[in-house]
């Protein structure tokens, strides 16, 4: 599929849930506002897709603002203003890779991190693993290539080459990893 065939889902004026350290919802501002200067704090999930031992990693587009080219977990993104959690991250895992799936949450965790003078993530991020046994179809506008890589594989590779991943993924499958693996076994 070609970069035409496929819709853009990510738009600089959608409006994000704003909220506070407790993640209480303050306000909603757009995409654009909520990734600039230092960034106000909105809520974020990330999806990390498994099958047969192996997690799903998508690279990037280009066409990302923020760690373009750059491996990440199967899929994230944010809920809209008026749209939960759960309905947001069906809602990008079909926008993004074609597919639905059954999805666990896991835990929250709150992060900052830039990316040179481009912008900015300042997130509290809900953690959901999953699996899907739908065929990828990925988007161009937000997935360069991906692959499934088997959990140690993917674990080495961080290690020995940290500068090729989003900084959210490292921090999320470090715990993931770490304190989940008997759950990501069972799925």
């Amino acid at each position: 599929m070609t970069l035409h065939d496929q819709h853009k889902v990510s738009f600089h004026d959608e409006l994000l849930v704003v909220v506070d350290k407790n993640d209480q919802v303050i306000e909603y501002r757009n995409r654009l506002e909520c990734h600039q200067g230092n960034g106000l704090l909105h809520r974020a999930f990330s999806i990390f897709i498994f099958k047969a031992g192996e997690v799903l990693v998508p690279r990037r587009s280009r066409h990302k603002q923020l760690w373009p080219l750059y491996w990440s977990n199967s899929c994230c993104s944010h809920p809209r203003k008026g749209e939960d959690l759960h309905h947001a991250a069906q809602r990008r895992l079909a926008e993004e890779l074609g597919i639905s799936a059954s999805l666990n949450y896991l835990y929250t965790f709150q992060y900052q991190a830039s990316y040179r003078d481009m912008g900015i993530e300042r997130e509290i991020c809900s953690v959901y693993i999953g699996t899907s046994c739908d065929e990828i179809a990925a988007n161009p506008w937000e997935v360069a290539e991906w692959k499934f890589i088997a959990i140690n594989d993917l674990t080495t590779d961080m290690d020995r080459h940290p500068q090729m991943y989003t900084p959210w993924f490292k921090m999320e499958w470090q715990k993931l990893v770490g304190e989940y693996l008997d759950e990501i076994m069972c799925l």
